[in-house]
């Protein structure tokens, strides 16, 4: 069972979810706030994060970039606007997902258990393509022997990727082989993961060498 922890200041709506969760099978902790959350975050143990952005204090972007300074675990955003600013500084501050309040749980635990299915793929051994290393079976990346920590869903995109190089990925089958979004997904959830994971992967991530752009069709991956 996977623990999840839920930073969320509205009362209403964190016990609503906390309750819902509990009841598709998720252990759940809740805390109304980013510096609790942060405090119940490093003592360990905690699967996926549920982050509300708009919190009293430290908000939710600030906690995101904390936690990733230190951590991969999967992380979801709830936002109460879908509009570009929060949805890509969400993003671009390593979370995984979003979703748009108000959220039906049952919605919200498709995207939990999505996610976690995520971090768990069918092994094939060692991938090197130049100076890239991908152990399929340890899930572990490196870069010039220099080890790259990746969230699941960066990891799932590159093992996607990698898995044929040259092969033209559309957005629209990244978004349902990565994210289990399929046609009715946000492509900014790919290109902005894309960017993250250039960033940690690629030498100059403005010419990448190894998550290429098919401008009009979407990311294949190189050296081919």
């Amino acid at each position: 069972m996977a623990t999840v922890l839920l930073i969320e200041d509205d009362a209403l709506v964190r016990r609503g979810l906390q309750l819902a969760l509990k009841r598709h099978g998720h252990r759940v902790e809740a805390v109304e706030d980013g510096e609790d959350g942060l405090a119940r975050f490093g003592t360990g143990d905690v699967d996926m994060l549920v982050l509300d952005l708009m919190l009293p204090g430290i908000d939710g972007f600030e906690v995101c970039r904390r936690i990733r300074e230190s951590s991969q675990v999967p992380i979801i955003v709830l936002t109460a606007r879908g509009d570009d600013f929060d949805v890509i500084t969400g993003l671009e501050a390593g979370a995984d997902d979003y979703v748009i309040k108000p959220v039906q749980p049952t919605v919200l635990d498709a995207r939990i258990r999505a996610i976690l299915r995520r971090s768990v793929s069918d092994p094939d051994g060692v991938r090197t393509h130049r100076g890239l290393r991908i152990d399929t079976e340890s899930l572990a990346v490196t870069v010039d022997g220099r080890e790259v920590g990746l969230t699941p869903t960066e990891l799932r995109l590159l093992l996607t990727l990698s898995k044929a190089p040259g092969r033209v990925f559309s957005r629209e089958q990244l978004l349902e082989e990565v994210w289990d979004q399929g046609y009715l997904g946000d492509s900014r959830l790919v290109d902005n993961g894309v960017m993250r994971l250039r960033s940690k992967i690629e030498t100059s991530p403005a010419r990448p060498e190894y998550v290429q752009t098919v401008r009009g069709f979407g990311y294949r991956f190189g050296p081919v």
